[in-house]
């Protein structure tokens, strides 16, 4: 699919989500803004922060199987942004992997840190239809999975630049319908690239399985 068939289906997906999309993202902005704070406290923080990071990769696990459930014809439920908690451990293994990788590649020199963050992007939605997949497999099969995919993800990226800077001129107000915008975008960008072999046992959102 072209980029602009990408993003005419996710304008389609979240008509009528906003609302609840929304909400979802204020109650991770308030769940993940306690320990931000308690971050700070001497001690305690290394603690705090070492728990956000678990917190947040599982909340990115959740935005992932919402997405994919939504570009299925689901439509999202507010407990959905918990799913993610099922399988935190591994959740919190690929963001720190990928984080790391992508750190040391950019020490050789940021092209090659841009190059190796597109490889492994689709590592979170591989896990999220692949519950306990082991991290490693998941990057591994992103890396397979971005072969001669990795410029048509960087431009699909860069042509949302625009839109973020608008978002700056509303204050933010924008982000509220361009978030959800980006992230079906995204997911629909996943669904277009994944083999079929890569969907072993579909996760399950509102009490049916995510497929396409």
């Amino acid at each position: 699919m072209t980029r602009a068939e990408l993003k005419a289906l996710a304008k389609q997906q979240i008509k009528g989500n906003i609302g609840i999309l929304f909400v979802m993202s204020l109650i991770v902005s308030v769940i993940t803004a306690l320990p931000n704070i308690l971050s700070s406290i001497p001690f305690l923080g290394f603690v705090f922060s070492i728990g956000l990071l678990f917190i947040n990769a599982a909340f990115s696990l959740s935005l992932m199987i919402i997405y994919l459930a939504l570009t299925a014809g689901k439509k999202p439920q507010i407990a959905d942004i918990f799913i993610g908690f099922n399988d935190i451990w591994s959740a919190f293994k690929v963001t720190f992997l990928v984080g790391l990788f992508t750190f040391l590649w950019s020490l050789l020199f940021v092209i090659p840190g841009i190059v190796k963050a597109c490889s492994y992007s689709q590592a979170m939605f591989i896990l999220a239809e692949n519950p306990g997949m082991s991290a490693r497999e998941a990057i591994n099969r992103s890396k397979k999975m971005m072969e001669g995919h990795k410029m048509d993800y960087f431009v699909l990226g860069l042509s949302f630049f625009g839109w973020i800077l608008l978002a700056g001129l509303t204050f933010g107000i924008l982000l509220i319908w361009l978030v959800p915008y980006m992230q079906a975008t995204l997911a629909n960008f996943y669904n277009s690239v994944k083999p079929v072999a890569v969907v072993e046992d579909a996760p399950v959102v509102d009490g049916e399985a995510v497929t396409e």
